[in-house]
């Protein structure tokens, strides 16, 4: 199977995060726990105003942290000032959450969209990746940013973030018509993805059955949280993403 480093240890969702017992995901804390406890990491970055990638899930504040608006209005020094609730942390960008795993863990960093074209995040996350010496593979939902990932850092291992078509899941927020255009699918061709991220309860699925056992390709899948979601993974997917427990 190619690339075993990627598929090696289970990967804990936004880092081993506990908020209970005030470890924040996407957090240092939650990084350090994952890291210590030998597993990969995944982590979501998000596009500040001036252009950096910030580790955080969510593309407006205040659902862990204080404050309101979205991390695209604000700069990366103003973000990093927002306090998370419950927790001395605060928001890292994607080049000093490299500096913290410094290469004792395999990153697989999700770079969130709003499907508006905008190339920054990916410039960014490519540039900062390029220059990391440890294991690293970026992915993504929207197929225009994957393919700017293999433009602007070739080397960098890439992967498409999917899952089975929902009502009102992020596939509505694509562009209309993209999710049949000729655009999305010469984006699709041109990303050369190399791995695939699928959502635990889309297993076993025309895509990552294709992408699997025709292409050869890993398959993570997310977020598995149950036993029985665990014993599908191992069936039909390569390494779990997973959240709430311990693998």
């Amino acid at each position: 199977m190619p690339l075993d480093w990627l598929i090696a240890r289970p990967i804990a969702h936004r880092g081993l995060h506990d908020a209970a017992n005030g470890v924040i995901e996407n957090t240092a804390g939650a990084f350090r726990a994952a890291v210590e406890a030998s597993y990969a990491i995944e982590t979501d970055v998000q596009v500040s105003a001036d252009g950096e990638a910030m580790v955080h899930h969510d593309d407006t504040l205040g659902r862990l942290t204080e404050g309101e608006g979205r991390l695209d209005t604000l700069s990366a020094a103003a973000l990093k000032r927002v306090p998370f609730r419950g927790s001395p942390e605060h928001m890292l960008t994607l080049g000093e959450l490299c500096d913290l795993v410094a290469g004792r863990a395999t990153l697989v960093v999700e770079l969130k969209s709003h499907y508006d074209g905008d190339g920054r995040l990916a410039a960014r996350v490519a540039d900062v990746l390029s220059h990391y010496s440890g294991p690293a593979a970026a992915m993504s939902f929207d197929l225009r940013q994957v393919a700017q990932l293999r433009q602007k850092a070739p080397r960098l291992v890439r992967g498409i973030t999917a899952s089975e078509y929902r009502p009102n899941s992020y596939r509505d927020l694509l562009p209309k018509g993209a999710q049949r255009g000729l655009g999305y699918i010469r984006a699709g061709l041109a990303a050369r993805p190399q791995f695939l991220a699928y959502s635990v309860g889309g297993l076993p699925g025309p895509l990552p059955t294709f992408m699997r056992r025709i292409m050869c390709m890993p398959v993570l899948t997310w977020t598995v949280r149950t036993q029985a979601e665990r014993q599908r993974a191992e069936r039909y997917a390569d390494q779990i993403i997973f959240e709430g427990f311990r693998p």
